[in-house]
C-alpha cells in the first residue's frame, strides 16, 4: 500500500538551467522568476533542492510523489522551437529524480506533435500535465485531441492544471492564484462534460484545486440543464490548497471515491490530517485507492 501524492512542483538543475538560459519571459534571472503578466517571483532555492525535498516525502509518509512541470510559467505555450529546449530540460530532469518521485509529462499546446509525447510517456512518466486553459473549450479540445487520443492509447491519466494568466490586473500578488487560476479549472472542468468526455469515453482525468470548485454548482446546471448528473468514475479531483470544508462539500456532490490528494508542494503544505477530518477510511481512498484507480485504472471492487 503506498500513499500517494498526485501534486508537487519540484525543479531540476536541467530545467533551472534551461530557464536561466532565457532573456525573455518565462526565465530565471538567479532565483527571481520572470513572467507574462504578473509580478517578478521570488523562488526559495530550498524548495527546489532534491536532497532536501526527498525527506520531506519521506516525513510525510509517501510512497510516491508526482512533480509536474509547472504550468503557470507558460512553456506549454510557447512555440514549438522555444518550448523544446525546456520540455526536454524538464522530462530530462524529472526522470532523473530520485523515488519515491515520479511525474507527469507535459507537452506543447501551441504546436501539437503527439509523436513527441508519445516518446516521453513511453520513459514511464505517470500521465499527461495540460494547462486548464488549453482545455476551456470546443477548440482546445479539438487542439489537443491527438494528445488525448494518446493518452487513452497508452491507458495513462490526463492530470489538468492551471496555465498561464497574463493581463492579471495589477494587484496584490495572490491575485493570479484566487482569480484566473480558479476560473481557469472551473471552466475546464465544464469543459471536459460539454466536449472532453463525449470524444474520450475512456479518458480517465483529475483536476487540481477540486476543479476550482466547480463541481459544486451541479445544482446550478441541474435547474438550467434540466436532470441529475451522474457520477463519472473515471473523473478525480486533488486537493491541493485546500482544507476540511471544501472537501466535505466536494466529497457531497462527488463521494469520496472521487478525491485524490495533492499538496502542491511548496507552494502549499500537505494536510496535517489526510483524511479532512472525514475519517481513516476517506484518509485510505484520497492518499492510496483512488491514486490508484487515477493512476491504473484499476476498478472498484
Amino acid at each position: 500500500m503506498t500513499n500517494v501524492d498526485v501534486h508537487q512542483h519540484l525543479w531540476s538543475p536541467s530545467l533551472l538551467a534551461a530557464l536561466r538560459s532565457r532573456r525573455e519571459p518565462p526565465f530565471l534571472d538567479g532565483w527571481t522568476l520572470f513572467l507574462d503578466g504578473e509580478p517578478p517571483y521570488e523562488i526559495a532555492p530550498s524548495d527546489h533542492d532534491v536532497a532536501r525535498r526527498t525527506e520531506l516525502a519521506a516525513a510525510d509518509g509517501l510512497g510516491r510523489a508526482l512533480v509536474s512541470l509547472s504550468a503557470p510559467i507558460g512553456v506549454e505555450w510557447l512555440p514549438a522551437a522555444q518550448a523544446r529546449p525546456l520540455l526536454d530540460a524538464y522530462h530530462d530532469g524529472a526522470a532523473e529524480l530520485p523515488e519515491p518521485f515520479g511525474a507527469w509529462a507535459a507537452a506543447c499546446v501551441r504546436d501539437i506533435d503527439a509523436n513527441a509525447t508519445a516518446q516521453e510517456l513511453d520513459r514511464g512518466f505517470a500521465g499527461l500535465q495540460l494547462p486548464a486553459n488549453a482545455l476551456a473549450d470546443a477548440t482546445g479540445y479539438a487542439r489537443c485531441a491527438p494528445l488525448l487520443d494518446l493518452l487513452e492509447e497508452f491507458d495513462l491519466p490526463l492530470f489538468v492544471h492551471p496555465g498561464p494568466a497574463p493581463g492579471a490586473p495589477e494587484g496584490p500578488g495572490w491575485w493570479p492564484t484566487m482569480v484566473p487560476y480558479v476560473q481557469q479549472m472551473h471552466a475546464a472542468w465544464f469543459a471536459f462534460r460539454a466536449f472532453g468526455r463525449p470524444r474520450h469515453p475512456r479518458l480517465r482525468v483529475c483536476f487540481a484545486l477540486l476543479a476550482g470548485l466547480a463541481p459544486l454548482h451541479g445544482e446550478r446546471l441541474a435547474a438550467r440543464v434540466g436532470g441529475r448528473e451522474k457520477a463519472d468514475p473515471g473523473v478525480f479531483v486533488e486537493t491541493s490548497s485546500y482544507g476540511p470544508r471544501a472537501v466535505d462539500a466536494i466529497v457531497r456532490v462527488l463521494g469520496a471515491d472521487a478525491v485524490v490528494q495533492g499538496s502542491d508542494r511548496p507552494y502549499a503544505e500537505p494536510p496535517r490530517h489526510p483524511g479532512f477530518g472525514l475519517g481513516g477510511a476517506a484518509a485510505y481512498a484520497f492518499r492510496i485507492a483512488n491514486p490508484r484507480r487515477l493512476l491504473t485504472g484499476e476498478v472498484k471492487v
